[in-house]
């Protein structure tokens, strides 16, 4: 028999029995070898940009300041600051010594009503029972995905999409399908392609709009297209939508809740990126299922996988009130016209770089730009352009194979305007210093 010891902060008068298990623990291992594995799941855990990054050699030029463009947090360069009225929101909560304690997993009752009446409309309508109070959206996303599926089960899940649905689903068995998104059709969903990956075990398809990491905001006629498709027929493959809400002037977000007559969907949604505030980690799951079709069981599941940990930080739901009812309109314009502007300038500025084909977003804080390898022979990939990029230039950008499409890399619009311009700069003198046309490729070969 092997013992394992998880060592815990006691209170003295456990000490004791805790040191009588050491010394039992240390006899056992004269007798015997202990042979301690990880589980499963921990050697199925794997972050695809983590294993992507910390591989790549990035010792940036040292005569150029580094700018990183591949960091998902809009508060690295603190030129966007959460509202005032935010902030007071939190220090109001800490101030009322009411959301010291534990709260239930699901969340306070008050504070998933906030969130219900937020999100509420007349064609989706939500109230507090609809709402899980997670921690961060990607609790959110871990919740959706474990409660609908078992191992064995597949999901359907975009491509490019955000890695985290990868890492989740297949730590719990769970096999990924990537569907192929157009960028051609601003990163529309192919849907002939994801029709074709549907099988008898496929029991969620994931929409991202906004996309991480394209920026894409789909239309009303295309989200319908979804709905009404085969992934979206009976007996029935549960939607799973994240939710992000940035979206430029000009463009319009549309709910797929709001459109859905009788597709059951999990909405994912947070703070983090719409209220500058990602490491204050609240986020959300909304039930919309007009029909009944998950049922109680889908919802007792959601709330007995909420009780894994004890719910999202308390000061942030006290805060929760105010912060989605106060905060005034001129932050969220303010914030979204910065983005717009700041991709426009990208956008602008690599479209006249040979070899680079941007993808304007109409959204989030993303823009995904296409390489023609073909036009760079000195790289194998979009790893090593962007390594270079990095020893050169000191320019990061997160190459697109992170994300497992490949020949793409992937542009964070946060950083200051100024420095927008001078990373745009760089990636152009690193382009036209290493493009090369097929006749000068010929040339070189023929010498």
């Amino acid at each position: 028999m092997k013992i394992y010891l998880f060592v815990l902060s006691l209170p003295s008068s456990a000490a004791v029995a805790v040191k009588g298990i050491v010394c039992l623990a240390k006899q056992k291992s004269c007798r015997q070898r202990w042979n301690i594995r990880p589980s499963e799941m921990s050697i199925n855990t794997l972050n695809p940009i983590r294993a992507i990054v910390d591989g790549m050699k990035l010792t940036p030029n040292p005569e150029k300041p580094m700018i990183a463009l591949s960091i998902g947090d809009p508060t690295v360069f603190g030129n966007l600051p959460t509202d005032d009225k935010v902030l007071q929101a939190m220090k109001d909560a800490i101030d009322s010594n009411k959301y010291n304690g534990y709260a239930p997993s699901v969340g306070y009752q008050k504070s998933r009503e906030v969130v219900a009446n937020f999100y509420s409309c007349p064609e989706a309508p939500l109230e507090a029972e609809d709402v899980l109070l997670t921690s961060g959206c990607s609790q959110a996303i871990d919740l959706a995905i474990t409660v609908l599926c078992n191992p064995g089960d597949n999901i359907l899940v975009p491509c490019p999409g955000f890695s985290l649905y990868k890492t989740l689903a297949v730590s719990l068995g769970i096999q990924v399908k990537l569907y192929t998104l157009l960028p051609e059709k601003s990163w529309e969903i192919d849907l002939q392609h994801m029709e074709s990956l549907i099988d008898d075990r496929t029991t969620c398809l994931i929409v991202n709009n906004p996309s991480n990491p394209c920026g894409s905001v789909y239309s009303k006629e295309h989200l319908q297209n979804i709905l009404s498709g085969e992934p979206c027929s009976p007996p029935g493959h549960s939607c799973v939508l994240y939710l992000h809400d940035q979206v430029f002037p000009g463009c319009t977000y549309q709910s797929m809740a709001s459109l859905s007559s009788d597709v059951p969907i999990l909405a994912c949604g947070g703070l983090a990126k719409r209220w500058l505030v990602p490491g204050w980690r609240l986020g959300w799951i909304l039930i919309h299922d007009k029909n009944q079709i998950f049922g109680k069981e889908i919802r007792q599941g959601l709330v007995k996988l909420s009780q894994r940990i004890l719910g999202a930080c308390t000061i942030v739901q006290g805060a929760i009130e105010s912060i989605l009812n106060d905060t005034p309109q001129e932050f969220y314009h303010r914030t979204i016209s910065f983005l717009e502007s700041n991709s426009e300038i990208c956008y602008s500025e690599l479209s006249t770089v040979p070899g680079l084909t941007p993808v304007m977003p109409s959204g989030a804080m993303y823009l995904m730009v296409g390489i023609a390898m073909e036009h760079f022979p000195e790289f194998q990939n979009d790893v090593q352009f962007t390594e270079r990029l990095v020893t050169e230039q000191s320019v990061f950008c997160l190459p697109a194979t992170a994300f497992e499409y490949p020949n793409y890399f992937r542009i964070v619009v946060t950083v200051p305007e100024e420095m927008m311009v001078e990373a745009c700069t760089r990636i152009r003198e690193f382009c036209q210093r290493h493009y090369r046309t097929c006749s000068q490729d010929s040339n070189e070969l023929d010498q």
